[in-house]
């Protein structure tokens, strides 16, 4: 599995960085792209055919899944190559009317996604096959139906685990624990002290989920443009003393 980081903005695009965007390729199977904010979906472009991947949302809000109308008309109209089938799609049990309205021509309309794509919807704690990997959601603390996603390997068992937004909650240590990567957000950068309540976390907090959970790699996400990355990681050095990035636009990772 190589994970390449398309955006990692968080709450809105920012210049060079766009919003929630994550994708996961294997080897003869087709890639799961892991939220579609605001630019996501032109660098999507930059790297693979953007008809071959599944998607999954950890949850609906405009930062990470603005682009998904676009992919559908890609999907659909491109003159030369429309998708062949149904790819998954995987997310909160209102993402079909959600997306849907999005992606509509009028505001009583909701764009049917079937023709395209086949929709399941998350089930706390249920582990879904997806061509390549398995993908079991685990709901976290933020404003709407959100899920961390943990994220392994069908052919080498390495696990990727990804947090969405979320405040702090025993959730995370859960879905992280042995992962070799941990895409963990970090919003509020230094620490969660006075900020707004059950929504993000700070890149302490980031830490300590990932000392707690022993993962081998900390990669902090979701930074705002207002954001010091490096504030972050000093937050997360002090509660977690592996390895930990700035998950960059562009940055790939071999799992």
């Amino acid at each position: 599995m190589k994970v390449t980081i398309l955006g990692s903005s968080g709450s809105m695009g920012q210049p060079g960085n766009p919003a929630s965007g994550y994708l996961l390729s294997f080897d003869n199977a087709p890639s799961v792209l892991m939220d579609i904010g605001p630019g996501v979906l032109a660098r999507l472009q930059e790297v693979q055919d953007p008809c071959d991947a599944h998607v999954v949302f950890s949850h609906l809000h405009a930062d990470h899944c603005l682009d998904f109308p676009g992919l559908l008309v890609w999907r659909r109209f491109h003159p030369e190559a429309p998708a062949k089938g149904r790819n998954f799609c995987l997310g909160p049990a209102d993402a079909p009317v959600h997306l849907g309205r999005i992606s509509a021509d009028s505001l009583d309309e909701v764009d049917d996604m079937s023709d395209t794509f086949a929709f399941s919807a998350w089930r706390k704690g249920h582990t879904e096959l997806v061509d390549a990997c398995t993908i079991t959601p685990f709901p976290v603390i933020h404003p709407i139906e959100t899920y961390a996603l943990r994220v392994e390997d069908n052919h080498t068992g390495k696990v990727l685990a990804y947090s969405g937004d979320s405040a702090y909650t025993d959730e995370l240590v859960t879905c992280a624990r042995g992962a070799e990567v941990f895409l963990c957000e970090a919003t509020w950068g230094d620490t969660s002290e006075g900020k707004a309540p059950n929504m993000h976390m700070s890149g302490e907090e980031a830490g300590r989920i990932a000392r707690l959970a022993g993962v081998k790699l900390l990669v902090l996400v979701h930074i705002p443009p207002w954001g010091d990355p490096d504030e972050a990681i000093a937050a997360a050095r002090r509660e977690f003393d592996g390895e930990i990035r700035f998950g960059a636009p562009g940055l790939e990772l071999s799992l």
